[in-house]
């Protein structure tokens, strides 16, 4: 094995395979301040004492649902992914908080729900940031669903392809693309993309829907491959103020 394969295989080792999303679907009123409250407060404290990986905490500005809250987690594996749940498990202080945030006479959420991502190959890796930005971004979540893996395949193939050098062109900079696992609406793919403002976002989608580039690409993979993407779910969240990606 030559020095440069050695190297390619050890970033590759390193490399954030999988994403979990978790929703938590409140209602109005005091769910959401103790969201945050126990995630900033007691949950990323834990989580910060161990290795580095990428966390964002969101709360949703147009969902199907809402008020809601999101969490997407990365791991380099499902064995890593495991080890951390068994850890928290494990943590006297966290379970004690745990059950301190459930008690009361209102429960702290109505119901959540939890989705498994496998970052696609062409996907970006998300790394600590530099520096954090003035405000909290806006990160757009857009499901795509398929009508069959077949035509996922296609869809993943056009993203990898010319539609990402049209989104940079336009201003759309997604950090994580993914196949959904487990979770609703199989077979989907899942990206999430940050914008600076909703202006900065109309802006760029604008750009990118009269992109004559972007209007032949989608003709032709329409007419290899069907409707690649039948059904397109699109929710907007406000990073908070304490996620490590906002």
């Amino acid at each position: 094995m030559t020095v440069n394969t050695q190297a390619a295989a050890a970033a590759e080792e390193k490399k954030t395979r999988f994403y979990a999303l978790d929703n938590f679907y409140l209602k109005s009123g005091t769910q959401l301040g103790r969201m945050n409250d126990f995630v900033s407060k007691t949950l990323l404290p834990a989580l910060e004492k161990q290795p580095w990986r990428p966390r964002i905490f969101l709360e949703a500005m147009v969902a199907p649902h809402m008020p809601q809250f999101a969490a997407i987690s990365g791991f380099q594996s499902m064995e890593e992914m495991w080890s951390q749940r068994r850890s928290m498990l494990a943590n006297e202080e966290l379970q004690k908080a745990f059950e301190a945030w459930e008690s009361g006479p209102e429960a702290p959420y109505e119901h959540y729900s939890v989705s498994l991502l496998e970052a696609a190959d062409y996907s970006p890796e998300i790394s600590p940031p530099a520096e954090a930005p003035k405000a909290p971004r806006i990160f757009e979540l857009r499901t795509y669903h398929s009508p069959t893996w077949r035509q996922l395949r296609a869809l993943h193939e056009r993203f990898a392809g010319p539609e990402i050098r049209i989104f940079d062109r336009c201003g759309v900079h997604p950090i994580l693309y993914t196949t959904m696992i487990f979770g609703q609406n199989l077979p989907n793919l899942t990206y999430l993309i940050p914008f600076e403002s909703l202006a900065a976002r109309e802006k760029a989608w604008a750009a990118f829907g009269a992109d004559p580039e972007w209007i032949k690409v989608r003709k032709e993979s329409t007419d290899k491959h069907g409707q690649v993407s039948s059904v397109i779910q699109i929710s907007l969240y406000r990073a908070t103020r304490y996620s490590p990606i906002r």
